[in-house]
């Protein structure tokens, strides 16, 4: 279902654990790490579907056939994980995060991986999105990155999760495994993005609810019928309530720089562990 206005009142963290969120953001954040290495391995897979994901075409839903690449298809432990992709007449390979979930044992899931991909022109993105189903490309051997490390919030009885833009990829994984029913958690979704135009997943926002997912949509720059969150994810957490105890809170952070720095400091200052903050790369 697309969202024409302000979702339903959703309750973002259970009241009993709740205080005012503390006025100082003093920890910083932790440096950026490295980049993931390009693979020395490559295979040729083709595209199975190429889509806009968006209402203005910014962002595109991208399938690849991996039925003839079923080690590929294995390696995919974690959400969170990433694909480097090599483009015809592009210098340097791009990593895609992946957004279906891992495969579970025994399951039948499709031989595919689905990506959300920002389309900025003139930019090796912009390429893929330009193909066709059926069209080959240059993958990654095996999936690279660690992913979203879960087991260190194993015993969260909370988890806030952050994200912006094409960030939504990754935690789309996250929710559509088996991470919300394993863990038994209350998950709230803060989803930041300029407009509705913008906002990928909209159709899946009533299966990630009827999972026991939060959906609270932030638009900066939203139209004049737009009665729900308006400015940017770490304002809106901001004026919001936070944690009493800090240590059966998890968070997880996928987006913009400068959102995930901003609420990493908010969240430490509020006692939570950086330990317990994760991200995917």
């Amino acid at each position: 279902m697309l969202l024409r206005s302000a979702p339903r009142r959703l309750h973002l963290l259970r009241p009993h654990r709740l205080r005012h969120l503390s006025a100082a953001a003093l920890a910083s954040a932790a440096p950026a790490p490295a980049p993931p290495q390009a693979p020395t391995e490559w295979a040729e897979a083709p595209l199975a579907s190429v889509r806009p994901a968006t209402a203005d075409a910014s962002l595109f839903h991208v399938s690849l056939d991996l039925s003839a690449h079923r080690g590929l298809l294995a390696s995919h432990a974690a959400a969170g994980q990433f694909l480097p992709f090599q483009l015809p007449a592009t210098p340097y390979p791009i990593f895609l995060a992946i957004a279906s979930p891992p495969p579970s044992p025994g399951s039948s899931a499709a031989a595919a991986f689905d990506f959300l991909v920002k389309r900025l022109p003139g930019t090796p993105s912009a390429r893929l999105c330009d193909l066709r189903p059926g069209d080959l490309v240059h993958v990654g051997a095996s999936v690279v990155g660690r992913g979203f490390e879960v087991a260190r919030i194993a015993n969260a009885r909370d988890v806030l999760v952050f994200a912006t833009g094409s960030g939504i990829s990754p935690i789309r994984s996250l929710i559509e495994s088996d991470f919300v029913e394993n863990h038994k958690t209350g998950v709230s979704l803060f989803y930041g993005v300029r407009n509705l135009q913008r906002m990928a997943y909209q159709e899946r926002f009533d299966d990630w609810e009827a999972k026991g997912v939060k959906i609270v949509p932030v638009l900066s720059r939203p139209d004049g019928q737009w009665t729900g969150e308006r400015g940017y994810v770490q304002n809106v957490f901001s004026r919001m309530k936070n944690i009493v105890n800090p240590s059966s809170v998890g968070a997880i952070l996928c987006g913009h720089k400068q959102m995930t720095e901003e609420i990493t400091r908010v969240l430490i200052a509020d006692g939570l562990s950086k330990d317990r903050i994760l991200t995917n790369f």
